[in-house]
């Protein structure tokens, strides 16, 4: 089984400020996760000045402003995604963005990162996977308020302009903050790998960690999860999103997943070994058997503890004479 990859998807949650975006990336590689995820945007690129905002970010955020405002709040500069780029590589932890537009992903190939991540409201963007595409080794891409036929022109887009079907994860999201479990679906995970044949994971937007552990044990060879300092901040994810001891625990569980799946072999454990002669059985006189007397399941019995003729053998002796006298719950021999 593979490694499978955590994503800190940090987002938004920075709230503007590039003091709290480093402390998120320093947390989340304390954490053990393998990125640090952010958003890039170019405010201007993405929405017109008076687009309202998703109900998500209504409820969350509380304030009467258009979804442009908001996003102007949150953008951060070329300058900032280079100094976070750097401060990742120092906390040994990988640097990983969403993009959002043509001048995002110009900014963030500058960087020559191998993977950029599509997101779920620019699945549709062809535009945007093919530019992606011819720019970067891998896509992740997220699947949140699409269905198959428009995931399948996402991937028809990305493979016709470069990306290898190995190199393409496509996320199983539902696009909410925080979304349901009814609404988590994540058997269409292996239904991904069916039809796509691309590597498969799961973009957790629900409360609690049990959707991205289940999603582990099905496939996923990434989870990523919303990571915040505080759940308390104002911001549209922060309600959504996991923070530092919630990301470590998250990291612990997601690890000892590969080590409860192990692998398609099924062996006597080592730990079995020891206990084996204790709890398989061996055939007893289940009754007293005089010397020349026939086996029979009447008079031969399995029990513990092994150290005979073991219990699978027992039509092996059945029908044969008994060559000398046992007495009751005496091991049988030939």
């Amino acid at each position: 089984m593979k490694k499978i990859e955590l994503i800190a998807e940090i987002g938004v949650n920075h709230n503007g400020n590039l003091s709290i975006a480093k402390r998120l990336i320093k947390k989340a590689s304390m954490a053990g996760a393998d990125y640090a995820k952010f958003q890039i945007f170019v405010a201007e690129e993405l929405a017109i000045k008076n687009s309202k905002k998703a109900s998500y970010q209504e409820k969350n955020l509380n304030k009467k402003i258009s979804q442009y405002e908001m996003l102007k709040k949150y953008q951060i500069t070329e300058s900032d995604v280079k100094i976070l780029n750097n401060y990742c590589k120092r906390y040994k932890i990988k640097f990983l963005a969403s993009c959002f537009d043509i001048k995002s992903l110009k900014l963030y190939s500058r960087l020559k990162n191998k993977s950029v991540k599509i997101p779920s409201g620019e699945i549709t963007n062809l535009q945007l996977i093919e530019f992606a595409a011819k720019k970067f080794e891998k896509l992740i891409i997220s699947t949140g308020m699409s269905n198959y036929f428009e995931i399948k022109k996402a991937v028809q887009t990305a493979t016709k302009h470069g990306v290898k079907r190995k190199n393409i994860t496509l996320l199983q999201c539902t696009t909410d903050y925080p979304a349901t479990f009814k609404e988590a679906n994540l058997k269409c995970m292996q239904e991904f790998k069916k039809r796509f044949k691309t590597e498969i994971g799961y973009s957790d937007h629900t409360e609690g960690d049990i959707c991205s552990i289940v999603a582990a044990t099905t496939g996923a060879s990434i989870i990523e999860k919303h990571f915040t300092l505080n759940k308390k901040y104002k911001g549209p994810d922060h309600k959504a999103s996991i923070d530092f001891k919630e990301l470590a625990e998250l990291n612990k569980k997601i690890k000892l997943v590969k080590v409860i799946l192990g692998s398609k072999k099924k062996i006597i454990t080592l730990s079995e070994i020891k206990n084996v002669k204790f709890v398989r059985k061996s055939l007893y006189a289940k009754k007293k058997i005089n010397i020349g007397e026939i086996f029979t399941v009447d008079n031969v019995v399995a029990k513990r503890p092994l150290g005979g003729i073991p219990a699978n053998e027992l039509k092996k002796i059945l029908g044969k004479k008994s060559k000398k006298l046992f007495r009751i719950d005496e091991k049988i021999q030939l």
